[in-house]
């Protein structure tokens, strides 16, 4: 009978590899959370140069990584800052490389404030600290504008009740409009591209940018950076008539005149005729009495100068000159027919030298001379150009043999970076981040999923 040993008895054991442990809790978790949502304060907020956001969400006893991939963040209407409380939604995964759970997050939401009124209040904050609300960069309105650009909807409210109030005014005015969406996908986009073409064209002398009222998220449009960059780089005054008078957008913050509703923008932009012949009359009055002022003062000085003194002996001084001016006549006279016969001798000493020399001789001497140093010169030349050649068929020669690019014909390649750099290392790049592979005949693009050092 054979004797069985206390080690036989033991249970046969599994060794797991790291990777393959690794791997089978990962799909645990990922079967297990699909989807959670989940509730914290946003720590360590990181926003990579790929687009993708990279935070962590803690509450008074636990963390979790979290990252929101760029196709998702392009997507919130905020941006996640240090010591925001939000809710976020997302799969439960695990990045194998360190072994670590995290959130792979696809929606996040404030918690408190809504996400719209978040956003709106992140980007004033930042318009306001680049200086694009200050009063120092509004420009001023024309007073009689030839022609008046107006950007909104075709079909609503807002364009009748500014052409009604332009008609009631001005009867002549000269409205141009551009149709854009105010509300909607791709709306912010419109509205800016509208005052980017009468900046370009300049075609009117004001822009009104007008909407109708409606919530937060219908007026959102107006809200856009965007929106309020393309106002800010306008040359041409812009005045806001977006909702009613208790609305309030960063359009309206960057605008130069922000009206409470369009029926408004339409009377700031334009005044009526009977206000502006008013205002005629009165400039008319006032230049009236100014001239009426210059003239009457420059009269009581012409009275003073004419009963001077200076004016009554004024003859005398004239005749005086007149006299002053026979005696310098007469001695210039004097003085150019002196100059004139010296000039005429040195002109006959300088005829008698110059027939004595036979230039005919000389000219021909100098021609010799001439050609023979054009000849010397041209042989030179020619040596220069030769020897220069040479040179530099060498350089190319040698610059084509050393060049790096002739070793990718042998099957090696040269990997850059995102922003263009050389990579000698993998620790110059994180794992997710783009690089691009140069070859022989082309170039690859790659994302880092593993790395190995040597």
């Amino acid at each position: 009978m054979s004797q069985t040993s206390f080690f036989d008895l033991m249970p046969e054991r599994h060794v797991w590899k790291v990777s393959e442990l690794t791997e089978r809790i990962r799909d645990l978790l990922e079967g297990e959370f699909p989807e959670v949502w989940i509730e914290g304060e946003v720590s360590n907020y990181r926003p990579a140069q790929s687009g993708h956001l990279y935070f962590t969400l803690k509450d008074a006893r636990a963390q979790i990584r979290c990252v929101c991939f760029r196709d998702q963040a392009r997507g919130l209407k905020f941006r996640p800052e240090d010591g925001l409380h939000v809710t976020v939604r997302g799969a439960l995964g695990v990045y194998e490389p360190r072994g670590e759970y995290q959130i792979y997050v696809s929606h996040i939401e404030p918690v408190g404030a809504g996400a719209l009124q978040l956003a709106f209040e992140q980007l004033k904050r930042k318009l306001q600290e680049e200086g694009l609300f200050d009063d120092e960069r509004k420009k001023p309105l024309p007073v009689l504008p030839r022609c008046i650009g107006v950007v909104t909807s075709p079909t609503g409210a807002a364009i009748r009740d500014i052409l009604r109030v332009l008609k009631r005014r001005f009867a002549n005015a000269r409205v141009q409009l551009f149709p854009v969406k105010v509300q909607g996908e791709g709306a912010a986009a419109e509205i800016a591209a509208a005052l980017r073409y009468f900046n370009r064209v300049k075609s009117a002398d004001v822009l009104i940018v007008a909407r109708g009222g409606g919530s937060l998220e219908d007026l959102w449009a107006f809200n856009e950076e965007v929106v309020a960059r393309a106002i800010a780089a306008s040359d041409i005054p812009i005045i806001t008539g977006i909702g009613h008078e208790t609305d309030f957008t960063i359009a309206d913050f960057v605008a130069d005149v922000r009206a409470p509703t369009p029926s408004a923008a339409a009377e700031i932009v334009v005044r009526s005729r009977q206000e502006f012949e008013r205002h005629i009359a009165e400039h008319y009055r006032s230049l009236a009495h100014h001239m009426r002022y210059f003239l009457s003062q420059r009269l009581h000085r012409l009275r003073d100068l004419a009963t001077h003194r200076g004016f009554r002996q004024l003859e005398l001084l004239v005749r005086r000159r007149h006299q002053q001016v026979d005696e310098f006549s007469s001695s210039l006279g004097v003085v150019l027919r002196l100059r004139l016969a010296t000039a005429q001798q040195r002109l006959a000493r300088a005829d008698a030298q110059i027939s004595s020399f036979d230039l005919r001789s000389r000219a021909a001497l100098l021609r010799q001379r001439i050609e023979q140093r054009r000849d010397a010169l041209r042989a030179a030349h020619e040596r220069a150009l030769l020897r220069m050649r040479h040179r530099f068929e060498k350089l190319a020669l040698q610059l084509e043999e050393r060049s790096p690019f002739q070793l990718l014909e042998r099957g090696y390649a040269i990997a850059y970076d995102a922003s263009g750099k050389v990579l000698r290392s993998p620790n110059q790049v994180a794992l997710g981040d783009d690089i691009s592979v140069r070859v022989a005949r082309g170039q690859l693009d790659a994302t880092v999923r593993r790395k190995r050092s040597l």
